[in-house]
């Protein structure tokens, strides 16, 4: 098969590789899915389900090199780490730490903001026509603090969302109950952001658009990918366990697994597994009815289909260590503590690995001129910025380039 008429294949169905595939389905490549699990089994299903259009601001913010130490000893703090692993972990946090200062969390704010400003829209025209829009309910999300001051005190942050738009409604006292009555009396003060929104279930999102996908005549095959064929400096082929693949181009959107094909093609990406974590309390009753940031404990709680999803918890230890029990006991307190009242059936415990780079910016474009190209390492922002990440490279890879200035995402960054 000449090689401009093969297929282009997507590594990684979640959903930046999902998004990607079915925007190059759209402008009418020939497409293969591959992933070694069903679409939507990882990260994507156990992310926080919210289209956090603000979320440009990375963890690395200033001032995290003097807290950090203090909230690795604290059982109330959301950071944790898995203390054998910290030998292997601390050249790359060594990088990261290297961020946490005002100039650089700047310069990855204005990185981000192009990739999660835009999140509903994107999200939208994506689904446009699909039956996968049903999942997309666009709405408030809200941070909850203690009182005012605490807001007050991530007034740098603030001003930092506001250079890109984002301008929240403060709202405290008794006000704070109107509008969210189920809320404890350990919270005083919101900030309310209008224009966002959430995905009620986003496994079965990204499931649903992998059946859209198909239905647009995409192919989906679970396999491993073990090597990447280079002749000439070109890709050929890539190498699963089920055989040769022979391609002209390929995407490489798997999320923190991407690192061993990078390291294949002479990148070696300073990235590490940030461990997340989530309980769904089925069925909950007096929960909240959007999206809540409950800042003292850095947990997400959406209302899914499901139930209550709360997610968040920082947590470094690798891919192959087990789940801790302590960040679920502290996510227990933490929502016991926001949301008094609550009662539900079971409580679902998930871990995931989020694919934190050390500069907080994901990989996005094509590899020198081999025909491999990047989109995965976004961090916290994945089910956010995932459709604008495929629309662009399906743009790249299609002769449709965008007005955004991709610089900044540039997988060769770190050679």
């Amino acid at each position: 098969m000449p090689a401009d008429t093969q297929p282009i294949v997507v590594i990684g169905a979640g959903i930046v590789g999902v998004s990607t595939a079915l925007w190059l389905r759209r402008f009418g490549a020939e497409v293969i899915l591959l992933d070694r699990a069903a679409p939507g089994e990882g990260t994507s299903h156990g992310n926080g389900g919210v289209l956090a259009a603000c979320a440009m601001l990375p963890v690395t913010a200033p001032g995290l090199i003097q807290k950090a130490p203090g909230m690795l000893l604290d059982p109330n703090a959301p950071l944790f780490l898995k203390w054998a692993y910290l030998p292997r972990l601390m050249p790359w946090l060594l990088k990261y730490l290297s961020n946490a200062n005002s100039a650089d969390t700047r310069r990855i704010a204005d990185g981000l903001s192009p990739l999660v400003a835009d999140s509903v829209d994107q999200h939208m025209a994506l689904t446009d026509g699909l039956a996968a829009r049903s999942f997309v309910t666009p709405g408030d999300y809200v941070y909850a603090y203690a009182n005012r001051a605490d807001f007050d005190s991530e007034a740098r942050s603030w001003g930092l969302r506001a250079e890109h738009g984002f301008l929240p409604e403060v709202i405290e006292g008794d006000a704070v109950r109107d509008y969210e009555p189920t809320l404890g009396p350990s919270i005083s003060c919101l900030a309310v952001l209008r224009d966002h929104g959430h995905v009620r279930d986003p496994g079965g999102y990204v499931k649903a658009l992998a059946r859209d996908f198909v239905a647009m005549g995409g192919v989906i095959r679970q396999t491993d990918v073990q090597d990447v064929t280079l002749t000439d400096g070109r890709i050929t082929a890539l190498l699963t366990r089920d055989g040769a693949i022979p391609c002209s181009r390929a995407v490489i959107a798997g999320g923190v697994w991407s690192g061993p094909l990078m390291q294949k093609l002479g990148l070696k990406v300073p990235m590490e597994s940030e461990r997340g974590y989530h309980i769904v309390f089925t069925g909950a009753q007096n929960g909240p009815r959007v999206p809540f940031m409950i800042q003292a404990g850095k947990f997400v709680a959406t209302p899914m289909d499901a139930g209550l999803r709360c997610a968040g918890i920082i947590e470094f230890g690798g891919l192959d260590a087990a789940p801790s029990r302590a960040p679920f006991d502290l996510l227990r307190r933490q929502v016991k503590r926001a949301f008094p009242g609550l009662t539900h059936g079971q409580e679902v415990e998930w871990m995931g690995h989020r694919p934190a780079p050390s500069d907080s910016l994901p990989l996005i474009g094509q590899i020198r001129d081999t025909g491999v190209y990047t989109a995965f390492g976004h961090h916290h922002i994945g089910l956010t910025a995932g459709p604008k990440t495929g629309r662009l490279l399906a743009g790249l890879l299609t002769g449709r380039p965008s007005n955004t200035d991709l610089t900044p995402y540039r997988p060769g960054r770190f050679a």
